[in-house]
C-alpha cells in the first residue's frame, strides 16, 4: 500500500504533517477513523488504509523505522531483477512459457520523462530515488507503478507451472503502431485465454456501472482492455475466456470482484494473492480450454503476438 510510487504516505493518509508531534499524530488518527469507519458513513477501504497508516506510525519505534526507510533508496523500484521472473536457486519446478520483456516498455517510458521534467543536461544520479518520484508529476509516478505492477503479475504468473504459456506487452493497436495500446499480459492455460491489466492506482478503488472509479483512475480501464483483447481475437481468430484487471492486494476489499460479461467477455477485478487461483480455476462463464485446442490457440498466438 505505502510502497507504491502513487501510493500517498503514511502521514498524507493521516491527513497529519511529517514533523507532527506525537499527540497531533494520535488526534489524526483518532479523527480519521471516525471519517472513514464504514458504520459511520465511511469508506471501508480507507478505514483499513488508515488502520494500516498507524501500524507504521502510530508508536515512536514504528514511527522512527518508517522515516528512515522513506529517506532511503528503493532498490526494487529500479532493479532490473524485479522484471525477471526467474526460478529461485532452491526452487526447480517448471515455469510457465513466458515471451517479451514485462513492465520493459513503461519502464522506458518512465526514465524518458522523468530525464525530461527534470531538464535536458541536469544528471540524475538515480532515476529511481524515492524523493525524486515522490516529486514528480502523478502522470509519470504512475507509469512507474505500472511497470512495477506488470513485473510483479510476471512473478505470479509464471509460477503457474509448464502448463501455461504468457505473453507480455502485446501490441493490441489495429493499425500496429501505437505502443500505449498495448495489453499487459496474455496468459493461456487450461483454464481458457485471459488478457491481463496490471494497475496500481496508488490507493483504494471502487466500482461503478461495471468500470474501476477512484481518484486516480483516468478513461475506462475495463473497457479499454476489453476492446484491446478483441482486437487480438480478431487478428489470432481466437476466442478470449476473460479478462481481468490486477490490483494491489490493499486496493480492494473482495479478492476476487466478478463484473459480469463486458461486450460478451467475462471480466473480473483480482488481487494479486488471488490471481493465480483465479487463473488456475477459470472464471465464472469463461471457456476452458485443453488438448489440440490449446495448442492451436498457442501456435495462431505465436504468429500473430507482435510486442511493444
Amino acid at each position: 500500500m505505502f510502497d507504491s510510487p502513487m501510493s500517498s504516505s503514511a502521514y498524507e493518509v493521516l491527513r497529519v504533517a511529517a514533523d507532527a508531534d506525537d499527540e497531533s499524530l494520535r488526534r489524526a488518527y483518532r479523527v480519521r477513523l471516525r471519517e472513514t469507519h464504514p458504520d459511520t458513513g465511511g469508506d471501508a477501504a480507507q478505514f483499513v488504509q488508515v488502520q494500516r497508516a498507524w501500524e507504521l506510525v502510530g508508536t515512536p519505534e514504528a514511527r522512527s523505522a518508517y522515516d528512515r526507510g522513506r529517506g532511503s533508496s528503493s532498490p526494487e523500484w529500479g532493479g532490473a531483477s524485479a522484471a525477471s521472473p526467474a526460478p529461485r536457486q532452491t526452487d526447480t519446478r517448471p515455469r510457465a512459457r513466458s515471451h517479451g520483456q514485462p513492465g520493459g516498455w513503461r519502464r522506458e517510458r518512465y526514465l524518458g520523462l522523468i530525464r525530461e521534467w527534470v531538464g535536458r543536461g541536469v544528471e540524475i544520479a538515480d532515476p529511481y530515488d524515492p524523493a525524486l518520484v515522490r516529486s514528480a508529476p502523478p502522470e509519470i509516478r504512475h507509469i512507474l507503478a505500472d511497470a512495477l505492477a506488470e513485473e510483479e503479475t510476471a512473478r505470479l504468473v509464471s509460477e503457474l507451472g509448464m502448463g501455461y504459456t504468457v505473453w507480455h506487452d502485446v501490441l493490441a493497436d489495429r493499425d500496429g503502431i501505437d505502443p500505449e495500446q498495448k495489453i499487459d499480459h496474455l496468459v493461456l492455460g487450461p483454464s481458457g485465454l485471459y488478457a491481463l491489466l496490471s494497475e496500481d492506482f496508488g490507493g483504494p478503488v471502487g466500482v461503478r456501472r461495471g468500470e474501476i472509479s477512484g481518484p486516480n483512475v483516468i478513461g475506462s480501464p475495463v473497457t479499454e482492455l476489453v476492446s484491446r483483447a478483441r482486437v487480438i481475437a480478431r487478428a489470432a481468430g481466437v476466442r478470449f475466456s476473460g479478462a481481468l484487471v490486477v490490483l494491489p492486494d490493499d486496493d480492494v476489499l473482495d479478492a476476487i470482484t466478478e463484473l459480469g460479461k463486458v461486450r460478451g467477455t467475462p471480466v473480473a477485478l483480482v488481487t494479486r494473492s488471488a490471481l493465480t487461483t483465479l487463473l488456475r480455476r477459470g472464471i465464472t462463464g469463461g471457456r476452458e480450454v485443453g488438448g489440440t485446442e490449446l495448442f492451436d490457440i498457442r501456435t495462431r498466438l505465436q504468429q500473430r503476438v507482435r510486442h511493444v
